[in-house]
């Protein structure tokens, strides 16, 4: 038994950010965020209208829509995120209960941050081929604006961050289709270059009105220190998909990457030797949403005619942790 994709969808908040928007309140200009990130505008999610369960909830249905399923036929949920709408439960349960699917099934929720859509992918794709489920849906959703320090000390990460939602429906099948293969590692020796420090549970005092307005509550990243593992790791890991298969770069269809930083695509595609045509990319529109990076880009790239069945598909991401992951498959819809 393999596991096929049947339905893709995503949400992003309506709220347009644009980097001439980012230079009312930080010192910083548009040329100068899109000459080293590629990113152009992001949404961030309205504290009135969005969540991440409910972002999530509506990927989920079009996901559905398209794929010709409803609801009641899912049998385990993974969700993917690393903001969830509260400290816990996890917000896998959250979108049960939208889905009207409370006590039907099970919830998962994985905490890998960037890497945490392929994650999922490739955990539901075990859960599959073992016959436990049949009908997987996956989801990554993020809300990161809240997090960040939104002044020019927090330069590095609030261009860069951003708010939505994706998901994908992993059904079985017992054709030779889907997902191929899959490799997931990471390395926590570098945790804390990409983190948020606190609320910690091994504090002595969990919060405190100094700790709120410390700097542990934002996102902190060390650029250099990404950038460097990122370009040497994504590579790494997509060609361990392709030698587990047998396949090369001149197989490959469409390579989405995690949309972390553009620079960080055209690097990986250039050492790759990708033509433009092979690679989706749409960080200059949404940003980085973390684990909702990839399936919001499957879902465009499907919506736009890029990805049509038979295609290879090469999935790739690295994030906090570290964590990276590399996934091929068959596309088969």
């Amino acid at each position: 038994m393999n596991s096929k994709i049947v339905g893709v969808g995503h949400y992003v908040p309506e709220n347009i950010v644009t980097n001439d928007d980012l230079t009312k309140f930080v010192d910083t200009t548009d040329a100068w965020i899109q000459e080293r990130t590629g990113i152009k505008e992001r949404r961030w999610f309205n504290p009135e209208k969005d969540t991440v369960a409910n972002m999530a909830t509506k990927a989920s249905k079009l996901a559905l829509e398209r794929a010709g399923l409803e609801a009641k036929e899912i049998d385990f949920i993974i969700f993917a995120t690393i903001t969830p709408d509260y400290f816990f439960p996890g917000s896998g349960v959250l979108l049960q209960r939208e889905l009207g699917l409370g006590g039907e099934i099970a919830a998962m929720d994985i905490r890998n941050a960037c890497s945490g859509f392929i994650y999922g992918l490739s955990t539901a794709d075990a859960f599959i081929k073992s016959g436990m489920y049949k009908t997987i849906l996956v989801v990554g959703a993020e809300i990161q604006s809240s997090a960040l320090d939104q002044s020019t000390a927090g330069r590095s990460t609030n261009v860069i961050f951003a708010d939505g939602a994706g998901a994908a429906i992993l059904q079985a099948t017992e054709e030779n289709t889907g997902v191929l293969t899959s490799h997931l590692h990471s390395d926590g020796n570098y945790a804390e270059e990409l983190y948020v420090k606190d609320p910690g549970s091994s504090r002595k005092v969990r919060l405190s009105k100094e700790l709120i307005e410390g700097p542990s509550f934002k996102v902190y990243m060390n650029g250099n220190q990404v950038f460097k593992h990122a370009v040497v790791r994504f590579e790494e890991v997509i060609n361990e998909a392709l030698e587990a298969t047998g396949k090369t770069t001149d197989d490959l269809d469409l390579f989405i990457p995690h949309q972390a930083n553009l620079r960080i695509s055209q690097f990986v595609q250039r050492k790759l030797k990708l033509p433009d045509e092979k690679v989706f990319n749409n960080i200059m529109h949404y940003g980085n949403t973390t684990a909702a990076s990839i399936p919001i880009a499957i879902s465009e790239a499907w919506e736009q005619g890029k990805l049509k069945k038979g295609d290879l598909l090469c999935l790739a991401a690295f994030g906090s942790g570290y964590t990276w992951a590399s996934a091929l498959i068959d596309w088969s819809y």
